[in-house]
């Protein structure tokens, strides 16, 4: 262990501290946790944000509780804490929760369905007064944030606890969730073997799945909330990218980063979404599945799938068309042209470049190389080779909008391949760069038609964690998540999280 991993776990043993001194023990580290009824009286983990918000309103529950909980289990040895989180906010967490307790015990209406809830917010969302390091060393030393980033300041004039800031890919720079700066936090399924917990948004995905936050807010260039969604066996929802402001977001790249949320549910995910959008939120309708209609397009997607995901998505198309969905699969040859769009990554690569340009000249040797190396690709992109394009993309949007504009979404696996082992993806610069090029293929597609969609769990209960993709064109947010939640009800395998 270097010297900063361990002054950065002596940190988060100090800032959780009180929480291990009430007794309450860290959520286990499990695929699915145990229902509201076992006996233990946790919450944290174990209830969706919607039942959160009923107990809290009821009375049944406590802000403070929440707080407690989850920063017991950051604090837990035996967890993934102290390689989820960069930044914990421990003391303001419980300053927040105990005012909110107090405001609601003397019946003053709660600002919002998630008032009073811990939520983790990746590191790259401005918070002021704190420096936004992207995941990286790179940035340390450099002026902390004069205010907070729009959905930050939304989220907290909602009442949403920020309980701390997770880990990232250096930059949010690949799909797989590895880290040298600050630690990989190890996949919810077979902690023994230690597998990717998928990017970019990697400790905002397992601070969701082990109890150390009831949702998280991070961002989407390619599939960085719904690989580690699919991966960890999470809810991942990518909005329209204009849904959203980017203000105060560090980017990677302004033509596909999108800011979303990740939890355990649709509904879930659509409360916190409404607060980022600053939508009143009104209860999610979850569409009867007959007579909805699903493209399944054969081209691209379904290429060289692993047996483990060929049949989760096989069985998901089979369950919903036995509770009367219409699914009808398609060869949709349009996204053929997928890989011409944004070949090698030129556009997201000439994008980060003019971003990280000055830091490179100064501060190269303190990056992750592999994370440089893509970086680096944008220097030689020339720009009529970026403009031409950007017309091939806003072809290629045309042609999607066309060519699912008549169905309610298409589906396809969000992965081709289950959480490979963390050791397998390190083996050298050949492996990561493919299977990271895996990881990324299907939902980076979504970007680039300026689509929105979700990461559903698919899998059966017990086995490795599998995503359905649920997309929709662009600006059909709300009818997707209405959508997604009538999905969710039929594939996603059965989890005793109230809701």
């Amino acid at each position: 262990m270097t010297q900063q991993q361990e002054q950065r776990r002596t940190f988060l043993k100090r800032t959780a501290g009180a929480a291990a001194a009430t007794g309450l023990l860290g959520i286990c580290s499990r695929a699915f946790a145990q229902g509201p009824g076992d006996g233990t009286g946790k919450a944290m983990g174990q209830l969706s944000m919607a039942e959160m918000a009923r107990r809290l309103a009821a009375g049944t529950l406590t802000s403070s509780q929440l707080v407690q909980e989850a920063l017991a289990a950051i604090q837990n040895p035996a967890g993934e804490g102290a390689r989820s989180f960069i930044r914990v906010h421990a003391d303001t967490a419980r300053s927040t929760a105990a005012r909110l307790d107090a405001e609601r015990k003397a019946g003053r209406p709660a600002a919002s369905p998630i008032a009073g809830i811990p939520i983790s917010l990746k590191d790259l969302f401005d918070e002021a007064g704190i420096t936004t390091l992207g995941g990286s060393v790179v940035l340390a030393g450099q002026p902390p944030a004069a205010r907070d980033a729009i959905v930050v300041e939304r989220l907290r004039r909602a009442g949403a606890i920020v309980i701390g800031r997770t880990n990232t890919v250096e930059f949010a720079y690949t799909g797989l969730g590895v880290n040298p700066h600050y630690g990989t936090p190890k996949n919810v399924f077979d902690r023994a073997t230690g597998r990717i917990p998928g990017g970019s948004t990697s400790g905002g995905a397992i601070s969701v799945a082990d109890g150390m936050a009831a949702g998280a807010i991070g961002t989407d260039t390619g599939g960085s909330l719904r690989i580690p969604a699919a991966l960890n066996g999470l809810v991942g929802f990518k909005p329209t990218q204009r849904r959203v402001p980017l203000d105060g977001v560090m980017p990677l790249s302004t033509s596909f980063d999108s800011a979303g949320p990740m939890a355990w549910t649709v509904e879930d995910c659509a409360l916190l979404d409404a607060v980022m959008a600053a939508e009143l939120y009104r209860p999610l309708r979850v569409l009867p599945l007959r007579g909805l209609r699903f493209a399944v397009p054969r081209t691209f997607f379904q290429d060289d799938l692993s047996p483990a995901v060929a049949a989760a998505f096989s069985s998901a198309l089979s369950k919903l068309s036995a509770a009367g969905a219409t699914v009808t699969d398609l060869p949709m040859t349009e996204f053929a042209k997928a890989p011409t769009i944004n070949p090698r990554g030129m556009i997201t690569a000439a994008e980060a470049f003019t971003w990280h340009r000055e830091f490179i000249k100064t501060g190269a040797a303190r990056y992750d190389p592999r994370v440089l190396a893509r970086i680096k690709t944008g220097e030689t992109i020339t720009a009529p080779d970026y403009l031409q394009l950007q017309a091939l993309r806003r072809q290629f949007i045309r042609a999607i909008n066309a060519a699912a504009g008549s169905y309610d979404a298409m589906l396809m696996p969000t992965t081709p391949d289950i959480a490979p082992p963390i050791a397998e993806v390190l083996k050298d610069d050949e492996t990561y760069y493919r299977i990271n090029a895996r990881m990324l293929r299907n939902p980076s597609v979504v970007n680039l038609f300026d689509g929105c969609a979700l990461s559903v769990p698919c899998h059966d209960a017990g086995t490795a964690p599998v995503g359905l993709m649920v997309a929709g064109i662009g600006n059909t947010d709300h009818r997707l998540l209405a959508v997604g939640a009538a999905v969710e009800a039929v594939v996603t395998p059965r989890r005793a999280i109230s809701s």
